[in-house]
């Protein structure tokens, strides 16, 4: 049967389809997605009277392959129907929906009906058979299936049988299956074609670690009151530590040449020694500018080795991409058009007012796009030749949009595998734009929503609301935050925040001495005091660990979760429980047997306590059939932070002390 098109300029077509999901401003941008994601496909279809519709999605994958995917109706009265598919190939994916009158369902409905009270018995039957008849000879329809159909068919017409039995021929296993193979469809009505881009994993899923490879391996000389910087050599003795904590991406702050004018001292002071490194987003000096590595860091063969090294176990490197100079960059003098120039003839630096960035100078992208645009390129194409796979960019939000859209494309043209995380803390519709620009990854706000309703609010937003276009990256500190909840909440909090992001997002970060609980602020400040930007910062790993210090133990342990939970690399698939108590937050994630990579279906219930300061108890009401759950059953729960095994149910009774264990993170195991 062939398809209706609509008449041009008359958006409906024969049958209603509207809604798409996902998409993107109506298909302005491609849709999202990674490898091993599980993408839910949604569409509004509906249509006059009460015959019976049928809904596909068609899905066309990078190499060409079509596959047919079922559409599954939704609430009753809504008309929403949808499917989930594991998106398995990377690359560009075309999709779109189609909508037909499902002949067999309405028949079956009608016969159903009236063959139960007597009515028109004959009729049924005679309008059966030519249903079935005419859907053999369909020449789109395998020949097996036709078999099937032609069999009822003839059944429908043994006048020997009373119609109820007739109809039961209809009704058998085979015969269901058969149709919902090969549906037997009419006035089939197509939508319009949408794009979904899928990249490679990493794009969606990671746990990232932040070091200063200067301050790793740095020693301070008593006698000399001097410092030796840590370096690439030094910093690799770190590695196997991170390596063994879970983390599989290794973000470095810029690995550049720092400027020495206006260098900035101890906590963004402007008195600096001879002994303060600066700061690194102080980028250029007379050693060089965004293609060279600082000479205390080491040489190129040594970052190399340093990538390598980090490689082997199982870390990816992500290089700072900071777009700006301090008076000393080569830029300054070759291409000065490239600054702003002030009505006094000085160049602007930076400034967040009542901030002060004397240090850096912001590029202008307006003077001389095509040179700097170009100059971009090739920095990014030089590091990218070393290895580096991943970009974390600073502050894209204070470059213009279009410029990013442009180098994204351009470089994932070449190389499809590289990654840009936007390190963009400001207003949502310029986050958003980054990530409809082609920004795979983004900081979020979640650094700051500490309650219960904050939390559950936001993470639904990112979850269901922006999943098409913006992928979150959940930060629990970095060197420039260090939120109140942190500075206050001691270890408790740090815990608190940690599980959440490990377990809400499939991607999260910490920077170097969270696991240590480092919380003493600057005075009015909302960042470290003793800032690691502006100043060398060795830890002693092994003596916080032994004077019990470190959480780095259970830092771990979830990222150990994280890697044997495949419902925790998905986004889409968290849904909230209620609770009787306003400090504690539930919510679970879930992934289907034939969508896990396990061949198993995997369920996860995470009950936080997020009051950092007290034992809170409530009842917990869980939605069953959002855990994979038949209705008002018991089952098992185990806690994989304790090994503790509990019997639940719908509702249950939870005590989480803030100063022991404040969160339970429980894997569902079978109904008892």
């Amino acid at each position: 049967m062939t398809a209706n098109s609509q008449p041009q300029g008359q958006p409906f077509g024969r049958l209603p389809i509207l809604n798409l999901s996902p998409v993107v401003e109506a298909g302005r941008w491609p849709a999202k997605a990674y490898v091993g994601e599980v993408v839910p496909f949604q569409a509004t279809v509906f249509r006059e009277g009460h015959d019976a519709l049928g809904a596909e999605l068609l899905l066309t994958s990078p190499s060409g392959v079509q596959t047919i995917h079922r559409l599954k109706a939704g609430a009753p009265g809504s008309d929403q129907w949808g499917t989930s598919v594991l998106i398995k190939e990377q690359g560009r994916f075309l999709f779109q929906i189609r909508a037909f009158a499902d002949e067999f369902e309405t028949w079956h409905h009608n016969s159903t009906v009236k063959i139960a009270v007597g009515v028109d018995e004959d009729l049924m039957m005679l309008e059966g058979i030519n249903l079935f008849t005419k859907a053999a000879a369909e020449e789109t329809r395998s020949k097996a299936n036709s078999k099937v159909l032609l069999a009822v068919a003839k059944g429908l017409a043994d006048s020997k049988l009373s119609p109820k039995a007739r109809l039961a021929l209809a009704e058998t296993a085979e015969v269901i299956d058969a149709i919902e193979a090969e549906p037997i469809r009419n006035l089939i009505t197509l939508s319009e074609t949408m794009q979904l881009i899928s990249e490679r994993e990493r794009s969606g899923v990671g746990a990232w670690y932040e070091f200063f490879p200067r301050s790793e391996g740095a020693v301070f000389d008593q006698s000399s009151k001097t410092w030796t910087s840590g370096n690439f050599k030094t910093a690799a003795l770190r590695l196997p530590a991170v390596a063994e904590m879970g983390f599989n991406v290794l973000y470095m702050p810029p690995i550049h040449p720092i400027g020495v004018a206006f260098r900035k001292g101890p906590n963004n002071t402007l008195n600096a020694g001879p002994q303060d490194p600066g700061s690194p987003w102080a980028i250029g000096s007379a050693a060089g500018g965004h293609d060279k590595i600082h000479p205390d860091l080491g040489t190129e063969s040594d970052f190399k080795a340093f990538i390598r090294a980090a490689n082997d176990l199982g870390i990816e490197i992500a290089l700072d991409l900071a777009l700006q100079a301090s008076p000393d960059h080569p830029w300054v003098k070759t291409n000065p058009e490239w600054f702003t120039t002030r009505a006094d003839g000085t160049i602007a630096y930076a400034e967040n007012p009542p901030k002060k960035y004397q240090d850096i100078y912001p590029v202008n992208f307006d003077n001389d796009p095509e040179g700097i645009y170009n100059e971009v390129l090739r920095i990014v194409r030089h590091w990218i030749s070393f290895g580096v796979k991943i970009f974390r960019v600073d502050n894209p939000h204070t470059k213009p949009v279009a410029f990013w859209e442009w180098l994204i494309a351009k470089i994932n043209h070449e190389s499809p595998d590289v990654v840009f995380l936007a390190e963009a803390f400001t207003r949502p519709a310029m986050m958003h734009a980054l990530g409809k620009a082609g920004f795979q990854q983004s900081y979020t706000y979640f650094t700051w929503r500490n309650t219960k309703w904050e939390l559950e609010s936001y993470l639904k937003e990112l979850a269901h609301e922006s999943a098409a276009f913006f992928r979150p990256n959940l930060w629990v500190t970095t060197p420039d935050i260090l939120t109140e909840y942190l500075q206050f909440g001691g270890p408790a909090a740090h815990k608190i925040r940690a599980a959440i992001a490990a377990t809400a997002s499939p991607s999260w970060g910490m920077y170097a001495g969270y696991e240590l609980c480092e919380s003493v602020a600057r005075p009015g400040a909302e960042e470290h005091i003793d800032s690691e930007k502006y100043e060398y910062r060795p830890r002693d790993w092994a003596a916080a660990e032994k004077s019990g210090r470190s959480i780095a133990k259970y830092i771990t342990k979830l990222n150990q979760i994280r890697a044997a939970h495949p419902a925790l690399r998905q986004l889409r698939n968290i849904e909230f429980h209620h609770t009787d108590d306003s400090a504690i937050l539930a919510y679970s994630k879930f992934i289907e047997a034939k969508h896990s990579p396990t061949g198993k279906a995997d369920a996860i219930l995470v009950v936080v306590n997020v009051d950092p300061h007290a034992v809170r108890e409530t009842s917990v009401h869980l939605d069953l059939a959002k855990l994979g759950l038949p209705y008002d059953v018991n089952f098992e729960v185990t806690d994989l932070v304790t090994n503790q095994t509990y019997i639940w149910s719908a509702s249950n009774f939870v005590k989480l002390d803030a100063f022991a264990e404040p969160v339970h993170i429980f894997s569902i195991g079978q109904v008892v």
